[in-house]
């Protein structure tokens, strides 16, 4: 029996295992925005999502070779893998645009925002309901997004507005990926099969648009190149092979609970490695943000006299 053909050990809620895990993949996407503003500096953004998921998919697919993971079985997720391809590839084009005009701080809290965009993408699509109490989480990131978007940065605020809102819809783009993959029958495939699609689809898309960015090629040092493979390598091959195994695993709304801690890391990280500045809105931010996503996902009190 193959590993693709196991099958899935689900839990209701998350456990040790599950937090050291989601603990490393923050980091390592929190990493990844310093890693992509780096790469920006040798490749256009579109070219750099070619080489991304090219580079990611040749690592991915003989990763699946070498454990004998079947991937042409036909399973009903070609049209799921499609749409789920061109969802991950959008985001990602609108990422590494994004990172042209603003800073890795205010790109990785805007494009944190997809469990907000997921919990309202369930009430209407999964007919999970809201609940007051993930309303006003809701309510409080927004007003984390309200104070980013007033932050001025001291100037040049039309090219940082763009850059912003570019970073916000790559949140919300990644919030349909992970809806259309719940959706779908993704949902029934293995992790591998699932970036594969997202990987070849979104590389594909992109390759007629790469003109568009300008010269393919810019100041290619070894810190953009080694920063090109990090995201390739590294950051797909593995890390998103790991977020699809615990999104099949573990419940979803649990796992995106930690997601604030990728921008934390990322501001932490623009500051050290790059030098970007800080303002005490953009920490005003990540504290609504991070209370947001803590009373969205706040276990909700029963009832005495429902349960025994």
């Amino acid at each position: 029996m193959t590993a693709a053909t196991q099958p899935l050990d689900r839990r209701d809620s998350i456990d040790t295992a599950a937090v050291g895990l989601m603990l490393l993949l923050t980091f390592s996407w929190g990493m990844n925005g310093v890693a992509a503003k780096l790469a920006t500096g040798g490749f256009n953004p579109i070219f750099l999502n070619v080489a991304r998921s090219g580079i990611g998919c040749l690592v991915v697919f003989l990763w699946c070779l070498y454990r004998g993971i079947p991937l042409f079985n036909k399973d009903g997720t070609l049209w799921g893998g499609i749409l789920a391809g061109l969802l991950f590839g959008s985001e990602f084009i609108l990422v590494f645009i994004a990172l042209e005009y603003t800073t890795v701080a205010r790109n990785s809290l805007l494009v944190s925002t997809m469990p907000f965009w997921i919990l309202v993408g369930a009430h209407f699509w999964l007919g999970e309901r809201m609940s007051v109490q993930k309303f006003c989480g809701l309510v409080l990131a927004f007003c984390g997004v309200v104070v980013i978007f007033s932050d001025k940065l001291g100037g040049e605020m039309s090219s940082t507005l763009l850059g912003d809102i570019l970073s916000l819809i790559a949140g919300l783009l990644w919030a349909l990926t992970t809806l259309a993959i719940k959706k779908t029958r993704l949902a029934t495939a293995g992790a591998e099969k699932v970036l594969l699609y997202q990987l070849v689809v979104s590389s594909l898309m992109a390759i007629p648009l790469v003109p568009l960015a300008g010269p393919a090629l810019r100041e290619v040092t070894p810190v953009a190149m080694g920063a090109l493979l990090f995201q390739s390598v590294y950051v797909v091959a593995f890390t998103y092979i790991l977020w699809f195994w615990l999104m099949r695993r573990y419940p979803a709304a649990a796992l995106s609970s930690f997601a604030f801690l990728a921008p934390a890391f990322s501001v932490i990280c623009g500051w050290l490695v790059l030098g970007q500045p800080l303002t005490w809105k953009i920490f005003l931010a990540l504290g609504l943000i991070a209370a947001g996503l803590v009373v969205v996902n706040r276990p909700q009190r029963i009832r005495a006299g429902v349960t025994e």
